[in-house]
């Protein structure tokens, strides 16, 4: 204990937002919390774009309501059936989301986690399994970390249910993302992920929840949701810890 004491006045714990002294390890500060665009009100069934209510104001999801989906979702057919995001993929959410995935912040998968399964807790029962959406070996080797994977690890934890982190295998290395246009990014990942061929009798017939860090057209959660399907999951839900939306 005396050891801990000395190391917190040494290394005072810092806001995982702007690196400001906080109390707590893995917390925001007041002025990051309140800048932090969690999703909270209305969102799409779908994906967990944020909506907006009849009065054209944000709004809260209400008990017994009928689901919403975004126009981009009804455009657009999922091959999975629900999702969630925590976040919006704007200011402190995505200095939080860069931070993880590009700065070895892999301490920030914690608070990510557990805001994520607070987002998530409607998609799940008892039956669900939870993995990640895998990275190539070739990432792995440079980054040395899947960001996707200590995301869902740290989901599974909170609600309790088992994480299967190579239930899904990439199997072709493919370029950023980046700038490419809709249906470039849906090219860039077909055929890229599969399912595990050692764990398909694992998610025969069940409910699998496929986790990411950041939606943005949906194409990598496409590829994944549909190797889980044809690997035999009996359905698929989506959960990210950032969506990148239009301003609501």
């Amino acid at each position: 204990m005396e050891m801990q004491r000395v190391l917190r006045l040494l290394y005072p714990p810092q806001c995982i937002g702007c690196d400001g002294l906080v109390a707590t390890e893995a917390a925001l500060c007041a002025s990051c919390w309140r800048r932090t665009p969690f999703l909270n009100g209305l969102v799409c069934d779908r994906c967990g774009a944020p909506l907006r209510g009849e009065d054209g104001t944000a709004a809260g999801n209400s008990a017994g309501a009928d689901v919403e989906y975004c126009d981009d979702c009804l455009s657009h057919p999922r091959p999975w059936d629900r999702g969630r995001a925590a976040l919006l993929y704007r200011g402190v959410g995505r200095d939080i989301v860069l931070r993880l995935k590009h700065g070895d912040r892999t301490e920030l998968a914690g608070p990510a986690g557990l805001w994520l399964a607070h987002a998530a807790q409607p998609l799940v029962s008892g039956e669900t399994l939870i993995a990640p959406v895998p990275a190539h070996w070739r990432r792995m080797f440079l980054r040395r970390y899947n960001q996707a994977a200590l995301i869902a690890q740290n989901v599974a934890s909170e609600l309790n249910l088992p994480w299967v982190p190579d239930l899904l295998q990439r199997v072709r290395a493919t370029p950023d993302q980046g700038h490419r246009s809709y249906d470039a990014r849906f090219a860039n990942v077909e055929g890229a992920i599969v399912a595990h061929p050692r764990r398909r009798s694992q998610m025969a017939g069940r409910h699998v929840l496929i986790v990411d860090d950041v939606m943005t057209s949906g194409a990598t959660l496409s590829a994944a949701a549909q190797a889980a399907l044809a690997g035999g999951a009996g359905r698929v839900s989506v959960a990210v810890l950032a969506r990148v939306a239009e301003r609501v």
